[in-house]
């Protein structure tokens, strides 16, 4: 079944105290939209939609490379005035997944399962959630005596009895395409905050008879938004881990992940050692064999096998095979090294080209 995805990501992230809008803060070397985007695809979803405000232009321009179609929300009025604005960018005739701009601990694998769920139940709508000891901030979803769908509180319109509900609403939903922008239209601003809630839409399709479904993911942490620094650094601490989780299982040693700082984006290749407080950024790519560290930061760098580097700085270089690097070296962009070249102390090379088995021993 086809699916298009519609990413709300316009506000301005107050909390963030930033003059750079929040989804374009960094977390594992990449903004936090892009590891939405990046789950999304890997979840099947080609077709994806961007609703943009607060800094528009700064998103569109980072984001030009992802293949993905902007639509522009200019006032900030609720999530559901925020998916009227993809309702002339997204095909009517299929199914939708709405998710928020700030959760960038999504993964495919729970996108695939919760869209499974949608298709597998036909209902109009799904709703994912989970529970949370401390629901404090989030909606909080209502079910009825049989245990299905009722409707979705606002925390701010919600009673002391529904504020003691531990299930919450993720702001994640797939939708059939039709029904929900038939919806849109209908929905009011009539609550505390005077927004248009998306929430709405599932309270329109129950009372218009049309079934409405829960998929409950005991993975809490996968479904947390990004409001400040906080709960950034909290993101970006469990997306080094994933990295670095990933990396050993397919044959790299981290001697100490806690020191170990990897973008997601970096390839490393099998039996390379990384030693403590490396920091390895961009698109690098290391080869087989290497020892890299401690203490040395790499990035944007193409590395080659039986590669050692100590104590170093490597700044968008090409590094060949079996080279000596360090320590206390510092490669600059443009720099060059073919193979089996050695680089010692205190030895700084930049836009420089140098041949196989060259010795550049130590500053004199």
């Amino acid at each position: 079944m086809k699916f298009s995805a519609v990413i709300l990501a316009a506000g301005k992230g107050v909390r963030m105290v930033s003059a750079l809008p929040k989804i374009l803060h960094p977390a594992a070397g990449k903004p936090m939209i892009t590891h939405i985007i990046d789950q999304v695809k890997a979840a099947g979803i080609n077709d994806i939609v961007l609703v943009i405000g607060f800094g528009r232009e700064q998103v569109e321009e980072t984001l030009s490379g992802e293949q993905v179609k902007f639509t522009i929300q200019e006032q900030q009025l609720g999530t559901g005035h925020a998916l009227m604005q993809a309702v002339s960018a997204v095909d009517h005739d299929g199914q939708i997944l709405v998710l928020a701009g700030d959760t960038p601990l999504l993964t495919a694998d729970l996108l695939r399962k919760f869209m499974d769920h949608h298709v597998s139940q036909g209902t109009a709508a799904t709703v994912l959630t989970c529970e949370m000891e401390d629901p404090h901030g989030y909606g909080r979803v209502i079910r009825d005596g049989d245990g299905l769908f009722h409707r979705i509180v606002e925390e701010k319109d919600a009673d002391a009895t529904q504020k003691t509900i531990k299930e919450i609403n993720s702001g994640i939903y797939c939708f059939a395409a039709d029904l929900v922008f038939d919806c849109l239209s209908r929905l009011s601003n009539d609550n505390a905050q005077q927004e248009y809630y998306l929430t709405e839409v599932l309270e329109i399709l129950k009372n218009e008879n049309k079934s409405v479904s829960i998929y409950m993911t005991a993975e809490n942490s996968l479904i947390s938004g990004i409001n400040d620094r906080e709960q950034l650094a909290f993101a970006e601490a469990v997306l080094r881990q994933r990295k670095n989780l990933q990396l050993m299982k397919e044959g790299v040693t981290i001697r100490d992940p806690a020191s170990t700082f990897i973008d997601m984006d970096v390839e490393i290749g099998q039996d390379t050692v990384i030693l403590p407080f490396t920091m390895i950024e961009g698109r690098t790519v290391i080869g087989k064999d290497c020892a890299i560290g401690p203490g040395t930061r790499i990035n944007s760098s193409s590395i080659g096998n039986g590669v050692h580097i100590e104590n170093s700085r490597i700044s968008e270089a090409e590094i060949g095979d079996d080279c000596n690097i360090g320590p206390f070296a510092y490669l600059r962009p443009g720099s060059v090294l073919h193979k089996g070249v050695k680089v010692g102390d205190f030895v700084e090379i930049k836009k420089s080209v140098i041949g196989e088995h060259s010795k550049i021993p130590h500053l004199s």
